[in-house]
């Protein structure tokens, strides 16, 4: 379970900086969102969230090319990044967050292994992408990408105010 300190601290820091935020959720499946909008107020900075599980659904609801799709993988470094910037366009929010990865317990292979994450994070002068490789159960996987992605918020507003 993601941690509720966490989860305000982002809530707080987005309210205070007046930042605007909108999700596409691939590994996660809406966790990110769902844990997003559990804090009373969410409304002030959350827009929305898309859950693009499939790579067709990537393709219509984010327009991620089809030949990144091709080229990397769904659970790559280029994905996470195309799936961020264009939550962050499509929304005209301030920060578009993306994950992306193998939650398992199937689905790996030995170049990407159960608990690969990719997460991007889009503004409108940056796209970032972190890696990460958890090493728990399906659900675990899930909340320690979602903690990750409130981790890498964080990180964004700290720049976005400096």
């Amino acid at each position: 379970m993601v941690d509720i300190k966490l989860v305000n601290k982002v809530s707080d820091e987005l309210k205070k900086h007046q930042v605007t935020i909108a999700t596409a959720e691939s590994c996660t499946g809406g966790l990110l969102a769902h844990t997003l909008t559990n804090v009373s107020g969410s409304s002030e900075y959350f827009d929305r969230g898309v859950i693009c599980y499939s790579n067709i659904a990537k393709m219509e609801l984010l327009g991620v090319p089809e030949q990144l799709l091709t080229n990397y993988g769904a659970v790559s470094k280029q994905v996470a990044a195309a799936m961020a910037k264009a939550i962050q366009q499509r929304s005209q929010v301030d920060i578009g967050i993306a994950t992306t990865g193998i939650a398992g317990p199937t689905g790996g292979t030995k170049d990407k292994p159960v608990g690969l994450v990719f997460i991007g994070v889009s503004t409108k002068d940056t796209v970032v992408v972190k890696e990460f490789l958890f090493s728990g159960d399906r659900l675990t996987n899930k909340d320690s990408t979602c903690t990750a992605a409130l981790e890498l918020l964080l990180e964004t507003i700290s720049r976005k105010k400096s």
